[in-house]
């Protein structure tokens, strides 16, 4: 992983926080919807500051770690770092029903990987830019 940069640069407006109770009221796929997003531009930004690479090979890079396959690696390397809250909201991402099927993954990586994006997506939400920098970082 690569060296961690400061997310609370991209809360457009950090008034918009959610409550702690807020988020745990919003579908565990809409919190992964969120934490997705939060993922690839960690991911992605964390390239593009490292080295002057081209366009294409950042999207190779950069999808290996965005995949249910690098998200669920990942995964298994900080779970244990997880608080009991955001384990119930792993929990919850994992468990949900899923609109979708993943092409790539097989069903179990696919399903931790949602549970992993949900507790970033929470994270995000609840102006936690901190605890995700201190998960990602490695």
């Amino acid at each position: 992983m690569q060296k961690c940069y400061n997310l609370n640069i991209y809360m457009f407006n950090s008034d918009k926080i959610l409550s702690v109770q807020q988020a745990k009221q919003l579908s565990p796929v809409t919190l992964a919807f969120v934490g997705d997003a939060v993922y690839s531009l960690y991911v992605r930004s964390g390239l593009v500051l490292s080295a002057d690479r081209r366009a294409a090979e950042l999207q190779k890079l950069s999808s290996a770690r965005v995949s249910a396959h690098g998200q669920s690696n990942l995964l298994a390397k900080i779970e244990g770092r997880l608080t009991q809250e955001e384990h119930e909201i792993f929990l919850r991402g994992r468990n949900a029903k899923k609109a979708t099927k993943s092409k790539n993954a097989d069903v179990a990586e696919y399903n931790r990987s949602t549970g992993f994006e949900a507790v970033l997506g929470f994270l995000y939400l609840t102006g936690s830019e901190d605890r995700i920098e201190e998960l990602l970082r490695e």
